[in-house]
């Protein structure tokens, strides 16, 4: 394989079932590519993430690139690149360290499960942009912010129910994160959705970010530290997480939707 024939893998992560979940591409490289030509491949993939890796010793470098931007933290694409690793290149341990823009990340491998330990982010009350209120049909009870606006509601009906503006919903207050609407649930412990105005797709199916800031929020308000988590978006997906005080556990599943190779020319 030449040095402009990459490797490419799309994964639907927190599934168990492919066209569910959150689809991510996953892409091995030798060396990183120029900014701009990830960013490209990125845009060209067209999910909400792709992964790109790089084997440095015994870790790997992990970055995670929207169509528009680069992310600081992406929980499913991490969660892919560990699976993608088991799964297609032979990587036989028991967990796999990520360096990354958040740190080191750490994926643990337990039968069908993976348990990502990613960092706790507990969100502090906040103000919301006026722009972003009045877009939202239903205003939230609580709001919260860490890297992403964590807005708190009533119920699972709301989380469900809940109309927004999109001309109003401007990213210039929220970049480069996004805004988490949460509620109690009776399915689980708490469910979510996740709206994010600079990248194509304007709500993610899953997102283990978030949950950096989810999960310490419900599980001092629910007094548990275990809690089951879904995500109700078109897709849908659910994982269980743990609030260990420093750092947030994330488990979830992950499958193959597709592999093949990307030829560059540049």
């Amino acid at each position: 394989m030449n040095k402009n024939t990459l490797q490419i893998f799309q994964i639907d992560a927190f599934t168990s079932e492919i066209f569910k979940g959150n689809p991510a591409c996953v892409m091995p490289l030798d060396n990183w590519l120029p900014d701009e030509m990830l960013l490209k491949i990125a845009k060209e993939n067209n999910v909400s993430e792709t992964a790109f890796f790089i084997k440095k010793d015994d870790h790997f470098y992990l970055r995670w690139f929207t169509p528009e931007i680069e992310m600081d933290l992406c929980g499913h694409a991490t969660l892919a690149t560990a699976y993608c690793l088991k799964k297609h290149m032979n990587f036989n341990k028991d967990l796999v360290k990520f360096d990354s823009m958040s740190g080191e990340l750490i994926v643990k491998f337990d039968g069908d499960y993976m348990q990502m330990d990613f960092p706790h982010r507990k969100p502090t009350k906040s103000d919301l942009p006026q722009n972003i209120m009045d877009s939202l049909s239903i205003k939230p009870k609580e709001i919260l912010k860490s890297r992403d606006y964590v807005l708190v509601y009533e119920n699972e009906d709301q989380i469900k129910d809940i109309q927004i503006n999109k001309e109003l919903f401007d990213k210039k207050n929220i970049d480069p994160g996004g805004v988490v609407i949460t509620s109690i649930s009776d399915k689980a412990d708490f469910v979510s959705r996740y709206f994010v105005p600079q990248c194509s797709f304007f709500e993610d199916p899953v997102t283990g970010s978030t949950h950096c800031s989810l999960v310490p929020y419900w599980s001092e308000k629910l007094n548990k530290s275990k809690l089951k988590c879904i995500q109700l978006s078109e897709r849908g997906g659910e994982m269980i997480c743990e609030d260990l005080g420093d750092r947030v556990l994330i488990n979830g599943k992950a499958v193959t939707y597709s592999e093949g190779y990307v030829y560059l020319k540049y």
